[in-house]
């Protein structure tokens, strides 16, 4: 009997233990049924909600769609919109990988040689297709040099570097080169440039200072006009707010944040030692005036302050331009600048990343290595090291100039402004600024025998020196390539000597001779001479000097053309350079700069179809022992003072 009911009664147990068992199943399988059919519920939500989400509005006020969007956003696609990488680097796979912000071409970095503005048009269309196909389809901005024009860019107008620019004291035409600018990168696609330069140079022994209208921060804040040439006038309204109008105008970069014009002996990205009534004095003013007229973006220096790395100072990049000048735009490093924090560069990586993002910088431009600066940040905000507040503000800020300029709403580029690239109108006013640039240093013992203006109807002349026939040396560096090129090919212009031949009468017999000897000149009877000399191009540290010479055979020549006949010197160069050995043994001088492609204009005021009227924005010292000296030092005893400048009258009957 026992036996029979534990049978039934284990019998019994099994039949409920297998009902449990499946009702359990079912319960599972509804369970995970459930799960799924949330799981694409919410996922089907989430693409509406994307779809339709604020950000895509533009009627939506700015700060909203700004909002909007960062509450959709992850960790990972907040720290991918602070990170610029160089064009080779931006490839479909990275930028969609890390979700790129932006893309960049660093001096010489093209789409192929002599490249087409259709070929420039298609790589950046690349790199943006690339961005859009991400969640959020958030646009990347590219930016690019743009010192003197579009010069990356082959037959782009080169137009004088700012040393020329200054001389002019003429905002309103730096203002249309600007919009010239904007509308020749435009051409090739790109919506960003990393320009001006508005550092305050004072001392020419620097390799930049032809990045520098002036040593004087007047005229540099006056100069800053090119920011709305560049970006468009400001509406009412908008003071200090980051403004791009349209598919016409690109982002500016107002640039070396601060005090990169002021180091020590010259030397690129050293010590800048100045107490702070001096740096608000000289180098602070321009800002002042760029953040007002609402420059998108703002690029932090080399250079150190009292020893302190820029990239790492919190309190004049935070506290100052973001709370102080209550700047809105973006940030943004020089090149491998965070890297650089350290000595040597990269040594402590995670230490600069750290530095850089909690002093204020929003956009890292370049890195030695991409994986692990995206790793470096994602670690450093997950630990709480680098506040989340940080991140937020830098993302709100890069969103804040890639809505302002419309790029959500027209993220492509097209090819309908191919034709402005190298246009005549441009080219026209390359001619004008290269003209108003020029500085008459010398002319003739006396003011009864001046030499210039120069009469276009001769027998012989006599045209030499290494400068006179040379495009790469007339337009120095930065163009097409980084330090700039030896040769006629590098881009299309006009040399010195072809403008020369253009303009004199047709019977005036041309002789062209790049290093005469005493013999040769002597034997040629010329009735005029016109030496083109000066510097071989450079940029940044390569441009450091300590001589600030002539390139040989530059001072032979002088010696051999102007001891034997009637001589102008044409000067070629990006600030003063030695000339006091040479000036009483020549008849007339005049600085001409770096003019870039329109050669003409140096002929159009040699031969009296326009005026002298450049006065120096920066002083002509005697010897390189004086540097560094520039107006109001006490022992200021210039070769050439500041704000000087002969002038001549037109005279188109000579």
């Amino acid at each position: 009997m026992i036996k029979l009911f534990f049978n039934y009664f284990t019998a019994n147990q099994l039949q409920v233990s297998r009902v449990k068992e499946a009702k359990m199943c079912t319960l599972s399988y509804f369970l995970h049924t459930l799960g799924l059919l949330m799981l694409c519920l919410s996922v089907a939500a989430n693409k509406e909600s994307l779809s339709n989400a604020r950000y895509k509005n533009p009627k939506e006020p700015l700060e909203v769609r700004i909002k909007n969007l960062m509450s959709h956003m992850t960790l990972e696609e907040k720290l991918g919109q602070m990170v610029q990488v160089e064009r080779v680097n931006a490839t479909t796979k990275v930028v969609r990988n890390y979700f790129i912000g932006s893309a960049f071409s660093g001096g010489g970095s093209v789409p192929a040689p002599n490249a087409t503005p259709e070929a420039w048009v298609n790589m950046v269309n690349k790199i943006q297709k690339a961005a859009l196909s991400t969640r959020l389809g958030i646009p990347i901005i590219y930016g690019i040099d743009a010192l003197h024009g579009h010069n990356n860019a082959y037959n782009a107008t080169i137009f004088p570097h700012n040393v020329g620019l200054g001389v002019t004291r003429d905002p309103g035409l730096v203002k249309r080169i600007g919009e010239a600018t904007a509308l020749e990168v435009r051409a090739t696609g790109i919506q960003y440039v990393f320009a001006p330069c508005i550092a305050v140079c004072r001392d020419p022994r620097w390799g930049r200072c032809y990045e520098s209208y002036s040593e004087d921060h007047r005229i540099v804040q006056q100069m800053t006009e090119i920011i709305p040439g560049l970006q468009g006038d400001l509406p009412r309204g908008h003071k200090g707010v980051p403004y791009v109008a349209g598919k016409t105008k690109v982002a500016a970069c107002a640039k070396h944040f601060v005090g990169d014009g002021g180091t020590l002996r010259g030397m690129n990205a050293n010590d800048t030692v100045i107490n702070s009534n001096g740096l608000l004095d000289i180098h602070m003013p321009a800002y002042y005036d760029a953040v007002n007229k609402g420059v998108a973006t703002v690029m932090v220096s080399y250079s150190s302050l009292n020893g302190l790395k820029m990239h790492a100072n919190k309190k004049l990049v935070t506290g100052f331009l973001k709370k102080k000048l209550k700047f809105k735009g973006i940030v943004i490093s020089d090149f491998l600048g965070v890297d650089q924090i350290t000595t040597p560069i990269h040594a402590n990586y995670s230490h600069s990343v750290y530095a850089a993002i909690t002093a204020g910088i929003d956009m890292i431009m370049g890195s030695s290595n991409l994986t692990e600066l995206i790793n470096d940040l994602t670690s450093q905000v997950k630990r709480k090291h680098i506040p989340m507040s940080r991140i937020n503000d830098a993302v709100e800020r890069i969103l804040r100039v890639k809505f302002t300029m419309g790029l959500f709403e027209d993220p492509m580029a097209d090819h309908s402004l191919a034709n402005k690239l190298g246009c005549k109108e441009h080219r026209e006013l390359a001619r004008e600024a290269v003209r108003k640039s020029l500085v008459l240093l010398k002319n003739g013992e006396n003011a009864d025998e001046p030499l210039l203006p120069l009469p276009k109807k001769a027998k012989k002349i006599l045209v030499a020196g290494t400068h006179a026939d040379n495009l790469g040396y007339q337009c120095g560096g930065w163009t097409i390539t980084w330090q700039g090129l030896n040769t006629n090919n590098l881009t299309i212009g006009t040399t010195i000597l072809t403008a020369v031949k253009n303009t004199v009468d047709p019977k005036t017999q041309v002789v062209y001779n790049e290093n005469p000897d005493t013999t040769f000149v002597n034997s040629s009877r010329f009735d005029y001479a016109i030496v083109v000399i000066g510097e071989t191009p450079y940029a940044e540290g390569y441009g450091d000097s300590t001589n600030l010479t002539i390139a040989e055979p530059g001072q032979s020549i002088m010696e051999n053309v102007c001891g034997l006949v009637k001589c102008v010197v044409v000067v070629i160069s990006g600030r003063p350079v030695m000339m006091q050995p040479y000036v009483s043994e020549i008849d007339a001088l005049v600085a001409a700069w770096l003019p870039g492609t329109e050669g003409q204009g140096v002929a159009d005021v040699l031969f009296g179809y326009y005026g002298f009227t450049g006065k120096l924005a920066r002083t002509w010292f005697r010897t390189v022992d004086q540097l560094p000296m520039n107006v109001g030092d006490p022992h200021y005893d210039p070769l050439y003072p500041f704000g000087f400048g002969l002038t001549t009258k037109p005279n188109k009957q000579l």
